[in-house]
């Protein structure tokens, strides 16, 4: 491939399952270059495009080096590069899966700390008391920071986190902690409680896009050739369509029905997956029937709207 799309996916673990999964949903599939332990691969299914397999923080500094011009990687470690990281990436599309949530979390035992305003009055009394700042174990710098920020909180020193974060204030190095979960359960069993305003970030998986890659014209075809496969699936996911025998009575429900969010299709309409029950009510209630209810595969509309995003924000 002469000026191949890269697209860089995560090399192991639970996610690099998901995203095999979610690609193998969309009719695509990764064939792996070099054995089982290469880092290569091709995605089966759309020309012009090259696969890095990486880790999920490698992916992360790739798209925002430019390395890579699209990458699958989870919005916390992507919000985690310095400086104003959206004018680097372009988030096309959430995946719904990698969830997990980047939360301020300190020890049960602080029972009047219940939210960020409490915390900055515990971090103003242990500095007027000891004359040290409170101390923050994480290994989210950024984030943690501009949360503060945010909040106000400014008597305080992080401690980088090297391994389980949420050991650190049973350890005595730190006071509370800035961690990712997803159930919890980890930070309860270490005695540990997230504060009410305390979720700075409700991180997945995203689709992302580099500002900073060398976009060519053959790249910029792949690319719309891929992000229209996957916004036709995702479509296909969200809606049914729903068909019947030609009826003369059928024109002023149908129209309400388009008003009401349906398009037409050329036996019937296009609805939401939740409006199956509805407008098929609708109908035989106008006496037009049978209705018959269906999935489609991929929905394919004329227009693309992370492929529109994308031409207005890369550099050619």
């Amino acid at each position: 491939m002469s000026n191949p799309l890269i697209l860089a996916v995560p090399s192991k673990g639970r996610l690099k399952e998901q995203v095999e999964a979610w690609l193998s949903d969309c009719g695509l599939s990764l064939s792996v270059t070099g054995g089982s332990r290469g880092y290569m691969a091709e995605l089966k299914g759309v020309p012009g495009i090259q696969v890095r397999l990486l880790s999920a923080g490698d992916i992360a500094e790739a798209l925002d080096l430019g390395e890579v011009h699209l990458g699958i990687t989870g919005e916390d470690l992507l919000r985690e590069r310095a400086g104003d990281v959206d004018a680097r990436i372009l988030l096309l599309r959430a995946l719904g899966f990698g969830r997990a949530d980047l939360v301020v979390a300190v020890p049960k035992s602080w029972i009047d700390v219940e939210s960020m305003s409490d915390l900055e009055e515990v971090a103003h009394d242990l500095l007027a008391r000891s004359g040290r700042r409170m101390r923050v174990a994480t290994k989210y710098l950024a984030q943690t920071r501009s949360f503060f920020a945010r909040h106000g909180v400014v008597d305080y020193r992080i401690t980088e986190s090297g391994g389980a974060t949420e050991g650190a204030p049973a350890a005595g190095s730190a006071e509370l902690v800035v961690d990712i979960t997803t159930t919890g359960a980890t930070l309860v069993a270490n005695g540990l409680k997230i504060l009410a305003d305390g979720v700075i970030l409700k991180s997945q998986a995203q689709l992302t896009a580099s500002l900073r890659a060398d976009w060519s014209g053959e790249r910029l075809a792949a690319a719309e050739r891929l992000l229209r496969v996957i916004e036709a699936r995702a479509a296909a996911h969200d809606s049914a369509t729903l068909a019947w025998p030609a009826d003369p009575r059928e024109a002023p429900v149908v129209e309400a029905l388009i008003a009401d969010g349906a398009s037409r299709r050329p036996n019937g309409l296009l609805v939401a997956a939740s409006r199956i029950g509805q407008a098929s009510l609708a109908l035989t209630a106008a006496g037009i029937g049978p209705v018959t209810a269906s999935r489609p595969d991929f929905v394919y509309e004329t227009g693309c709207v992370p492929y529109s995003e994308l031409l207005k924000r890369v550099q050619i």
